[in-house]
């Protein structure tokens, strides 16, 4: 859950901090920190704009390559609305920042304590970058973690701010504030706060909008979080069906659950034999948002495997621990369409989950065996730990032969090829609509959530052929190794020709450190990238 709150105030006036705070001790309300935006003058200097290169949140940072001294703080640029610190901090503004060899890089923090009126707090100079909306959100994140104690901020909007600039610096606040609370029903941590000083020339309803819209992006990203994070002894497919006929009661969408015997007797063969070996059966989970007026009919589908042994072809011990979270791709999509209401998009969505877990027992699925799926493909499974597509391949069926989209997109956490090729920054996509890639591409600079085209190589098709069925599930090694454009050739056999692209999100879907706005365990990746797709639809 999100642990900040985020309100405009309009103030005016030379001196906007100070009247603040001092009007706010004088009504009981105790402010911690007085935010002033610093920007890097030389962006060159600031490394790739994302603040990297310097400190995270120190009171003095090493600052990516800049030496301490005059000549770092010259590479600073303080918003205006410094002015009214200098003569309450020691050798005033830029001294400060000078002493700790402050460059404005995004994320880096100098602080020093001021009395503002009627007692002390702590002045944040907070780095902003290039001023980037990537800068931006890693400068807010800093924020939001130091704030999620139950801690409150004052914090002064340039002059000309624009609300973009203000939805990813609020985005970035609420993002990183958040924390998994195990502990349904505990006492929940105190909530920080964060107070926007918008200056009389911004425009007060678009910042105000700006906010608002953020806090609908972070919330969903903050839902699917909690859905990767939720331990798997707690997570079972009937748990992830219940948590989104919840989410369709909130949010006023249709959901629709099919249980394991209706699977069977529908024909969903690969959702079915991937849950056989689980005490907890699969569910096929369907979630729809219908806007008054739409056009465009999109669907996505995501991988629920709420815990992955490996099945029979088991995983090494190390393979399992955060298997938890390989469900991601499902999350994101419970997440994407539980926002779409707030942020009045225009398109019909609807989502698939295709929800089992992959577990060994005397019942479970064996390799060699051949599995019908949804619409009559078979499918000889050579090897049981790759199972997320064989769910995912009945889902997209079921999307191509019943619900006529316009266009889909599915998303999983699907094969560590595609992490050993891009790492955990950047998730793989494959498509063979180039309109639908460069929309894709374009969502994920958009929203922080970047995505990099690979292949669907046709050269590569034999990889998947099988001669006792229609395909095989895992590739031979004809071609060496490359298992992400196996894994999506495969895929695109069962969507139909329609538009369609695969998101294979293994990288990026866990974190194993904080990060800027993501944070440790499920990072919720995914969920701005397809909102920002679908808002353009």
């Amino acid at each position: 859950m999100l642990h900040v709150t985020i309100t405009v105030v309009p103030v005016c006036g030379p001196s906007p901090l100070r009247d603040h705070i001092a009007a706010s001790r004088e009504s009981g309300e105790l402010v911690d920190f007085a935010v002033v935006q610093v920007r890097s003058r030389d962006v060159a200097g600031d490394g790739d704009g994302t603040g990297r290169g310097g400190g995270d949140e120190g009171g003095s940072q090493e600052s990516g390559g800049h030496d301490r001294g005059s000549d770092a703080a010259r590479g600073a640029v303080t918003d205006p609305g410094a002015a009214e610190l200098e003569p309450l901090l020691p050798a005033g503004v830029g001294g400060l920042l000078a002493s700790h060899g402050a460059s404005g890089a995004a994320g880096e923090v100098t602080e020093a304590p001021a009395d503002l009126g009627g007692g002390v707090v702590r002045v944040l100079l907070l780095g902003t970058g290039d001023g980037s909306a990537a800068a931006l959100r890693r400068a807010g994140a800093v924020l939001g973690r130091r704030l999620a104690g139950g801690r409150t901020a004052a914090a002064t909007l340039p002059a000309d701010v624009s609300a973009d600039a203000v939805e990813a610096f609020t985005e970035g606040v609420l993002l990183g504030s958040y924390k998994y609370a195990f502990a349904a029903g505990g006492p929940a941590d105190p909530a920080g706060a964060v107070r926007l000083l918008a200056p009389a020339p911004a425009d007060q309803a678009a910042v105000s909008a700006a906010v608002a819209r953020a806090a609908v992006v972070a919330g969903a990203v903050a839902y699917a979080r909690d859905l990767s994070n939720t331990p798997a002894i707690r997570k079972s497919p009937q748990w992830l069906a219940d948590q989104a006929t919840g989410l369709a009661q909130r949010c006023g969408l249709q959901v629709r659950v099919l249980g394991g015997d209706e699977l069977a007797a529908a024909g969903f063969g690969g959702i079915v034999a991937v849950g056989s070996g689980s005490s907890h059966p699969p569910r096929l989970i369907e979630l729809r948002y219908e806007p008054a007026a739409w056009e465009t009919h999109a669907v996505l589908v995501g991988k629920g495997i709420t815990f992955d042994s490996g099945g029979l072809s088991l995983k090494p011990s190390d393979g399992m621990k955060l298997m938890k979270t390989d469900m991601a791709g499902g999350a994101a999509v419970m997440a994407a369409i539980s926002a779409l209401a707030g942020l009045g998009a225009r398109v019909k969505v609807t989502g698939l989950v295709a929800a089992a877990e992959n577990m060994p027992s005397g019942s479970a699925l064996r390799p060699g065996d051949v599995i019908t799926h949804f619409g009559g493909r078979t499918v000889e499974v050579r090897n049981t730990d790759a199972e997320g597509r064989l769910v995912l391949a009945d889902a997209l069926a079921y999307a191509d032969l019943t619900l006529d989209p316009d266009v889909i997109v599915d998303i999983a956490t699907l094969t560590g090829a595609a992490r050993s090729a891009l790492g955990t920054q950047l998730g793989a996509m494959f498509t063979d609509d180039d309109e639908l890639a460069g929309a894709l591409i374009s969502a994920g600079e958009a929203s922080g959530e970047r995505l990099w085209r690979l292949p669907l190589a046709d050269d590569y098709r034999d990889l998947i052929e099988s001669e006792i069925a229609d395909l095989v599930n895992i590739p031979t090694r004809r071609h060496g190794r490359p298992g992400a454009i196996a894994a999506a050739l495969f895929l695109r056999e069962f969507s139909g020709k329609r538009r369609w692209a695969h998101l294979d999100i293994a990288g990026p879907a866990r974190s194993a450190a904080d990060d800027g706005e993501t944070t440790k365990g499920g990072t919720g990746f995914g969920t701005r990238v397809l909102l920002a797709w679908l808002a353009g639809l």
